[in-house]
């Protein structure tokens, strides 16, 4: 059997190992039934909370233990709301935010009840009159640590950042909101690290936008980030020009960049002859890089949909946007005298060719029906797996069979 193309080899393991990895297990399902049994009794008092601890540092891939160290919390680390409160209402109906029953939780108490979510009035805590400020500071500082290692080991563990999401939550709910604030924004610096790590790291990348955007909401006292985060891109794509989730995340965050600049008409068109500079220079290094023809179309495909609420300089005529898709379809083209056994381009060529089309509302021309004829055929040959995607968009354009 193989995986990636990568052979697995059969591990042979001596007896002592055998009988070790044996103990290991009758430890791990001896902790396991301890806390099954601590849960049925509904005990979530400290001593069911150090025992999560040892389970989810064994296997943090164990969602429902994540649910039973957030109603520790609730029922005991963290201060007591006063009867009414909506952190009062919080602690009656408590799980995991976005978890879903599997068969083998089937035997823990109320797996799948859900936190409602987050009151949009002023909570108690951020007046001081229902939470011990200070307490509730400490707890949620200590979980977040908690899981800092476990992440540095599992770095691609949902369960891990889904329980970072709900422990920074509850500062918001509790804290003052400028305590909160800091400990978000000691969260997008922990992101950054971890975007130091693993550069690619989508989890990451995901969690990052969600940091930014809760570090810009009135909740938290918050202003817009785009700035800082468009030039973390550009330091990031620097660093790494094969970072999809960096060229994603730029495409993203461009056109409010320019609306929030309020960006006169002369200033978008050079942003965006500056962002197709640096995807021109950056396909001439590695043409054969998927991220980057990625970043390209979405340029191209801009400028082909004049529609579009995304529009990064929508006041281009027609023409102007013709003349723009034409240069760089001439630039595609010159790559293939250095690289004709790549596919990007041809795919390229062949999508912005239609997109030409599509936006002058015009069928091809003789050459241009040709060149996509001939474009679809070379791809035949180096991407032969794909032949019926190619023969059906053949169909689709009305060309015939070479």
């Amino acid at each position: 059997m193989t995986s990636h193309g990568i052979a697995r080899a059969v591990r042979s393991r001596t007896e002592e190992q055998r009988q070790q990895d044996l103990v290991k297990i009758q430890k791990y399902r001896g902790l396991e039934d301890e806390i099954r049994q601590k849960i049925s009794d509904n005990n979530y008092g400290t001593e069911t909370f150090q025992l999560t601890s040892k389970l989810l540092r064994l296997n943090p891939e164990y969602y429902t233990i994540w649910n039973a160290r957030r109603r520790c919390l609730i029922y005991g680390l963290l201060s007591k709301p006063s009867a009414g409160s909506p952190l009062s209402k919080e602690s009656q109906n408590t799980s995991a935010i976005d978890t879903h029953t599997a068969s083998s939780d089937a035997s823990l108490p109320s797996s799948s009840t859900e936190i409602p979510p987050r009151p949009s009035l002023p909570t108690a805590g951020k007046t001081g009159t229902t939470t011990d400020s200070d307490a509730d500071t400490d707890v949620i500082r200590s979980e977040l640590g908690f899981t800092v290692p476990l992440l540095m080991e599992f770095p691609k563990c949902y369960w891990i950042w889904n329980y970072r999401l709900w422990t920074l939550d509850r500062a918001i709910e509790r804290l003052h909101a400028s305590i909160a604030r800091r400990i978000w924004e000691e969260e997008l610096g922990l992101v950054s690290k971890m975007l130091t790590k693993d550069r690619r790291n989508f989890h990451a990348w995901g969690y990052r936008r969600h940091v930014v955007a809760q570090l810009e909401s009135s909740v938290l006292n918050g202003q817009s980030l785009v700035e800082l985060e468009f030039e973390y891109t550009t330091k990031k794509i620097h660093e790494d020009l094969s970072n999809f989730s960096a060229w994603h995340n730029r495409s993203q965050l461009i056109t409010r960049l320019l609306n929030e600049r309020k960006a006169d008409d002369a200033s978008r068109k050079d942003l965006l002859d500056k962002e197709l500079e640096i995807i021109r220079e950056a396909l001439n290094v590695g043409p054969e890089d998927q991220s980057l023809w990625y970043y390209h179309q979405f340029l191209v495909l801009n400028l082909a949909n004049p529609s579009s609420s995304r529009q990064i300089a929508p006041n281009l005529t027609m023409e102007e946007r013709k003349s723009y898709i034409d240069n760089e379809v001439t630039e595609i083209k010159d790559l293939l005298q250095d690289y004709k056994d790549i596919k990007w381009i041809y795919e390229a060529l062949i999508e912005y060719a239609i997109a030409l089309s599509q936006l002058m509302g015009q069928p091809f021309e003789p050459q241009s029906r040709s060149d996509v004829t001939s474009w679809l055929q070379i791809l035949r040959k180096l991407d032969p797996k794909r032949n019926g995607r190619w023969s059906d968009l053949e169909k689709d354009l009305g060309l015939g069979q070479i």
